[in-house]
């Protein structure tokens, strides 16, 4: 799980895992770049070169101490390009280079080909962040690296949308009348093309991207329900033949018995219907498009959510978030509005926005599950307390004691509280809690590796592997719980096993890579142009 703050290893194996594609070369430092490890950061070259020249000439305990330092053909390098999504490397733009656990961070500036070169002289797992103004952010996560490593990645730097979130759920923004489409103030974005991205290399949106295509997946399952039910009824007599066709699986049939129709007489859910059916045609271009004609002749609940979801599934968080808050102004009383609009927004890297539209979603309706279980994911990423979480999320448990995310989610919002602490009634909440979602569901894989996290902090080293083994049993696919079992072995001097949980994270790590890779080439992702940037021009 990422965001949870995870223990940090202890002493390092003097085995340590070797990327096997991986070649071994010279490090350069440009841009400014400055190297980092686990305990300190060097500010400049001319100082490290006169440490170094002084511990060689220490003692001998000292040399033979100093000959344990990773040196230079051992660092970690993560080097790569910033571009924007015309394709275009950006100069001058921020590449920050976090560890999990570790607060200290390494930045650089891309240089006028857009590209950078960072360096840590030891094992961890990184997460990399472009960073520029007028731009969202862009993530890659979970990149676990071992000395002599050399990793590339490529980023895609994306405008930022028009949309500025409220700072406190205070501040309401101006609702109009139900009905009203203020189309006369356009929306501040156009969807340009789409693109697979399969140039560009590896990128993310928000702070985590698996999170973000989570969130987004999940997004579009609310679309089910008693509103589409009440939608068919409506249309089934103007658009029976093409319903048949579509519930027939035959798409292209649908969508041509809805063109004739609308060819005689245009309508929203003639429009709406023929969304639905371009995405599943795989024309998400032409299927966003349906959506907007839907929302401008109907400015329906449904049919802004559908536009909105439409958008955010592929990757334009952005202007999702934009359409969601229009829609939420338009129907204030829709908690799946709010709902889509806070998985936008945590897309846009913006966690704390985006709770706080949760908790007004979970305020809107206190028994849908939905609202929950999304801060639920957004608070097990952030290594902060979100605002309202832990309040919404006791309230989940309190209505739902036999749900298990209920209980783990809420204990995971305690743990951020208690980390540290010696609250021994808090922490023994916390474990209790956990011990539950266990035994309501015992294939919940995180609430064994989130007992783990809070023995191992506690210092019990064997009940945290015992713990970390429940969560491999359950999941043996669950990376996490191998890195942090190779990190329990290591205190406990067990060293060969816990090198071969590492081999097994490491080999983990890139199956799952891959697998994420091939993920978004397929989806194919919305190029977005906004109207503040006139400059801006879609890739020929």
């Amino acid at each position: 799980m990422q965001g949870i703050e995870w223990p940090k290893a202890g002493k390092t194996s003097a085995t340590l895992l070797r990327s096997e594609k991986t070649l071994v070369l010279p490090i350069e430092l440009r841009n400014g770049a400055r190297r980092f490890s686990g305990r300190s950061r060097n500010r400049g070259g001319v100082v490290l070169g006169g440490v170094v020249a002084a511990l060689m000439s220490c003692s001998s305990a000292l040399a033979s101490r100093d000959q344990h330092s990773p040196q230079q053909t051992e660092a970690v390098t993560i080097e790569g390009t910033v571009r924007g999504t015309d394709g275009n490397p950006l100069a001058g733009a921020t590449v920050v280079l976090e560890e999990k656990g570790n607060p200290r961070i390494l930045e650089t500036k891309t240089s006028a080909t857009g590209t950078f070169v960072l360096s840590a002289d030891h094992r961890g797992t990184f997460t990399v962040r472009a960073q520029k103004p007028g731009c969202a952010d862009t993530v890659v996560d979970a990149l676990f690296l071992s000395p002599g490593d050399k990793k590339r990645v490529d980023l895609v730097l994306s405008p930022a949308g028009s949309l500025k979130p409220e700072s406190s759920a205070s501040q309401p923004a101006a609702k109009p009348s139900p009905g009203a489409m203020e189309f006369k103030d356009e929306p501040n974005f156009t969807v340009a093309g789409v693109t697979d991205w399969s140039n560009l290399g590896l990128h993310g949106s928000a702070a985590s991207s698996g999170t973000s295509e989570s969130l987004a997946r999940e997004t579009l399952t609310l679309k089910s329900g008693e509103p589409e039910k009440a939608r068919r009824n409506a249309s089934e007599e103007r658009y029976e033949a093409a319903l048949a066709y579509r519930d027939k699986g035959d798409f292209a049939g649908a969508r041509e018995q809805v063109r004739k129709a609308l060819a005689s007489a245009d309508d929203a859910e003639g429009h709406r219907l023929l969304g639905e059916l371009d995405e599943r045609l795989n024309e998400p271009l032409q299927a966003v498009r349906e959506y907007e004609l839907a929302a401008r002749l109907d400015p329906s609940e449904q049919n802004y959510f559908e536009w909105g979801t439409e958008l955010l599934l592929h990757k334009a968080a952005g202007p999702a978030a934009e359409i969601f808050a229009r829609g939420s102004s338009t129907h204030p009383k829709s908690a799946r509005m709010l709902t889509g609009l806070g998985a936008a927004l945590y897309s846009s890297g913006s966690p704390e926005d985006a709770a706080r539209r949760l908790c007004e979603a979970s305020d809107l309706e206190p028994a849908d599950p939905a609202p929950y279980l999304f801060l639920g994911k957004i608070e097990k990423t952030t290594p902060a307390p979100l605002p309202c979480s832990e309040q919404k999320l006791a309230r989940f448990l309190e209505q739902q004691p036999g749900n298990a995310l209920a209980n783990f989610y809420y204990a995971v919002s305690l743990w951020k509280r208690e980390k540290g602490s010696e609250n021994r009634e808090g922490l023994k909440q916390i474990e209790a809690l956990l011990e539950k979602s266990a035994v309501i569901d015992p294939q919940l894989d995180e609430a064994y590796l989130q007992l783990g996290v809070l023995h191992f902090a506690e210092g019990n080293f064997e009940q945290a592997i015992g713990d970390y083994r429940k969560a491999i049993d359950g999941n043996p696919r669950l990376g996490e719980a191998h890195r942090q079992l190779g990190l329990a072995l290591e205190r406990m001097g067990q060293e060969e096993q816990a090198q071969q949980e590492f081999q097994a994270y490491q080999q983990i790590q890139k199956t799952e890579a891959a697998e994420n890779e091939r993920q978004r080439r397929e989806l194919r992702q919305f190029l977005i142009i906004l109207k503040d940037h006139p400059e801006a021009t879609p890739p020929q």
